[in-house]
């Protein structure tokens, strides 16, 4: 994931990627592209715009998240839509903004050079994660996403789950005694 700038003669220098690097990574995870107010998603066809936290913020916010529940199957697509809600929470609530975007700070801060997504591996940036498991911020963005990812209709299939069965006439009669599993 890397911002894309225009191509001048110091073009590395002010991306923080080399070439090599862009094409290392780009193989690795999805290349989201910050554009002003959104984050869009060119490889797989899907754009996020935000209106009250930094893009930044929103696309490292996208990597938290998929770190903190890993699917590698579920694209970064549910990811975002998971995490959107912090944006409309953020522009109605000054405090919830301040507590999303200072984490996202931190721990940017503590990932050193290139930030929380320069990380090239999942393992480091897990081990940052579990560092700060128990603050607010954590917390905040663990919690939001039990219900904001798994509660998505799109996902569902990808999980292998099929819903509720009540309008289909309960489980008894939809596999309730299909033991082939044993």
């Amino acid at each position: 994931m890397v911002t894309v700038y225009e191509k001048t003669p110091d073009y590395e220098q002010k991306a923080g990627l080399s070439r090599r690097e862009l094409l290392k990574r780009g193989g690795a995870g999805a290349l989201l592209i910050i554009s002003g107010s959104a984050i869009n998603s060119p490889e797989h066809a899907w754009g996020l715009e935000t209106s009250a936290l930094k893009p930044e913020t929103m696309a490292t916010l996208i990597q938290v998240a998929r770190d903190i529940y890993p699917h590698d199957q579920v694209p970064d697509k549910y990811y975002a839509i998971a995490v959107k809600g912090h944006d409309e929470t953020a522009a109605k609530d000054p405090a919830h903004k301040e507590l999303i975007e200072k984490g996202i700070a931190e721990l940017d801060k503590k990932a050193g050079k290139g930030g929380y997504r320069g990380l090239g591996w999942e393992e480091q940036r897990v081990a940052l994660l579990t560092g700060i498991e128990k603050t607010p911020f954590f917390q905040a963005v663990r919690g939001g996403l039990v219900v904001s990812l798994y509660n998505q209709k799109e996902v569902w299939p990808i999980f292998g789950y099929e819903g509720e069965s009540y309008s289909k006439g309960g489980y008894i009669a939809r596999g309730f005694n299909d033991i082939e599993w044993l």
